[in-house]
């Protein structure tokens, strides 16, 4: 979405009682200077210009910040800095791997800067190792760290109503801190997960406005809102002014409507059974697409999970969706299990992601390493400082007296980054109703380089 899109509702959802909206963080941070040529901090700026009452709020990706690799901590602590001064209150910092050391350096930049509001996030998925003992080390672990809060973050949409139950009142419990429950809609069970985590004491839940709401997004905001307040909780959110924006919304849905994929929009239980989240899905479509192997699809869909236990079971969130579900499609079409490896799962049987949920099998670790050892540091311990040598770099490259946010965007992303700043980027125009975005993106395997492209629905 355009901020020109976003301004104009701004004020009305802030007189609503919400407690806080997601403005920034996750992908929005690419996507705004990659795809609309905006600058991403002005964005933020902008918002905060409108909204005096209810929270800004982003997702961190911990030492992966808003990009794709481990940052360096100099990196990490000045991003941060430079958010908060920006006006962001609430940082909601995970780790794909659910690796707590990788969130250290975010959450002590977020205290030193004096945020507002940190909330240590728990990746949910499904394996015989993650249980709910081991979800409760994980968020005592965070809150060894001085956490505000703990979210329960369900990216797949996975998390069950009993299970959001459970969790929940396992984590008031044996943690005591404030909890948020996020579930994405995708296998349809979201409302109901959020409101057994209520049930269980949870405080905050995140949802969507109706029109953008349900499929792969989240539960409605004003059907949370009105269910709630009949159950005798009271929200304090205003119901008259969310219909006011639902209007708003309306429209943009329509103005927006080419990229809507009609099957994003509404629930795909298959991830009850593959457990895999719907972007991910269609990645895999889009890769078999492209070697005109789609009728290879089911081997894929049960490779996956072979490949998940192999590498230790990671959950699959950004990057480790992306990682899983390329080397399952590589297998597949190679014929032989890691005969090719991407350098990606290199990385993450070597460690340079992190710790994995459960040890990755010796077997796979020797037939990808070789006689290559895992690290067992922290990733971002290897790191050397960059943000003078980006600063550098940008200076060389005929950007004179860059601001620091404009080194921080280079540092991210240094191709589009630079682009972007010498104002070579143009803004994307909007597909048309019913197609797909026409897109592409590059796999290197073995230092070889595959573009794999995402070509619209005939």
């Amino acid at each position: 979405m355009r901020t020109r899109d976003m301004l104009p509702i701004l004020e009305t959802l802030d007189e609503s009682g919400i407690y806080s909206l997601e403005v920034w963080g996750g992908a929005t941070f690419d996507a705004c200077h990659r795809f609309l040529n905006e600058n991403p901090w002005e964005r933020l700026r902008e918002i905060r210009k409108r909204v005096k009452n209810a929270k800004l709020q982003m997702l961190l990706r911990g030492q992966n910040l808003v990009g794709y690799r481990h940052y360096p901590d100099d990196i990490v602590e000045k991003f941060v800095q430079k958010t908060i001064e920006n006006g962001l209150d609430v940082f909601r910092i995970f780790d794909a791997l659910n690796d707590v050391r990788n969130l250290i350096s975010s959450i002590k930049a977020a205290k030193k800067y004096n945020a507002d509001h940190i909330q240590g996030t728990i990746c949910y998925t499904i394996s015989p190792v993650h249980t709910v003992e081991k979800y409760v080390e994980i968020a005592n672990e965070l809150a060894a760290l001085e956490v505000d809060s703990i979210c329960l973050k369900d990216m797949a949409g996975m998390l069950s109503p009993k299970m959001a139950y459970e969790l929940v009142k396992a984590l008031k419990k044996e943690v005591g801190l404030p909890i948020n429950v996020h579930s994405h809609y995708t296998s349809g069970m979201a409302s109901m997960a959020l409101l057994k985590g209520v049930e269980a004491g949870a405080e905050m839940i995140d949802t969507c406005m109706s029109p953008l709401s349900s499929g792969t997004s989240h539960p409605p905001t004003e059907s949370m809102v009105y269910a709630l307040n009949e159950l005798g909780y009271d929200t304090g959110v205003k119901l008259d002014i969310l219909l006011e924006a639902r209007e708003y919304f309306m429209k943009i849905r329509e103005k927006y409507s080419g990229y809507l994929n009609p099957l994003s929009t509404i629930p795909d239980t298959r991830v009850l059974v593959y457990q895999i989240p719907g972007g991910m899905f269609s990645n895999l479509i889009a890769q078999l697409q492209e070697q005109n192997a789609l009728d290879r699809l089911q081997e894929v869909l049960e490779e996956v999970p072979r490949v998940r236990e192999d590498l230790g079971y990671p959950p699959l969130v950004t990057p480790t969706s992306q990682i899983v579900g390329v080397q399952a499609v590589i297998n597949v079409l190679v014929g032989e299990r890691y005969k090719v490896v991407t350098r990606e799962t290199k990385d993450l049987v070597k460690g340079m992601y992190g710790r994995t949920p459960a040890p990755i099998k010796p077997e796979i670790v020797k037939k990808i390493l070789g006689d290559e050892k895992p690290i067992d540091c922290r990733p971002a311990d290897l790191l050397e400082p960059e943000f003078e040598k980006r600063k550098q770099e940008l200076i060389e490259a005929g950007i004179e007296n860059p601001s620091d946010e404009d080194v921080l965007l280079y540092a991210l992303f240094p191709q589009t980054g630079l682009k972007f700043l010498k104002g070579e980027m143009v803004e994307e125009p909007f597909p048309v109703a019913g197609g797909k975005i026409e897109g592409s993106f590059e796999v290197e395997i073995d230092g070889q380089k595959y573009v794999v492209k995402v070509a619209p629905e005939k």
